[in-house]
């Protein structure tokens, strides 16, 4: 189902995030994030001079390489186009977020890191997107790859706790899901 039908209304902005997830040769995984912010006007910027309609105010950036276990390992983080000169001078600053898991607690610990003047305020919008597609690209294949391997190994013990474990209704402890998928995690009646 579909939004339902608008007010007439004007385009003015439009953001447009963009996240894709790579398996690398190495066994690590890299997940890439891409914001641009289009206005469908022109507009004077002091840094720039005229900004055309369609021509990104802002255009960055953010690589994620993460092992199994989603720690990252290294992270890159550019910004090609903001409204301020100095806008990519605080990308080195993300490094501080090497060693980090993207697990409970990455939101707290990006604030904690990257709050206010620390951080750029899309970038660290940008990491929410880039740890969401992050799961979505290493929990579904190594998954698949620890059941294949279960049976064929069929007396190895149960998985560990899965990390998607009560993180959302889906995944709840209690429920038809995990009671079908991870018997061994069920607390249900």
């Amino acid at each position: 189902m579909a939004l339902s039908q608008p007010s007439e209304r004007s385009d003015i902005h439009t953001r447009t995030v963009t996240c894709r997830g790579y398996r690398r040769a190495d066994g690590l995984w890299d997940i890439e994030g891409h914001l641009t912010d289009v206005k469908s006007y022109g507009f004077a910027n002091d840094f720039r001079g005229t900004i055309e309609p369609g021509d990104p105010i802002h255009e960055m950036w953010i690589r994620l390489t993460v092992d199994d276990a989603f720690l990252v390992r290294a992270i890159e983080v550019v910004t090609d186009k903001g409204p301020f000169s100095i806008c990519p001078d605080i990308t080195a600053n993300f490094q501080c977020l090497v060693g980090l898991s993207i697990a409970a607690g990455w939101t707290r610990a990006i604030k904690e890191r990257l709050g206010g003047v620390r951080g750029c305020t899309h970038l660290v919008e940008l990491l929410g997107p880039v740890a969401t597609t992050a799961f979505q690209t290493v929990f579904p294949i190594l998954s698949r790859e620890r059941a294949e391997r279960r049976k064929r190994h069929p007396e190895e013990p149960p998985l560990a706790r899965p990390v998607l474990l009560d993180t959302c209704h889906v995944f709840d402890s209690n429920g038809a899901y995990v009671k079908r998928h991870w018997p061994e995690h069920y607390s249900g009646d």
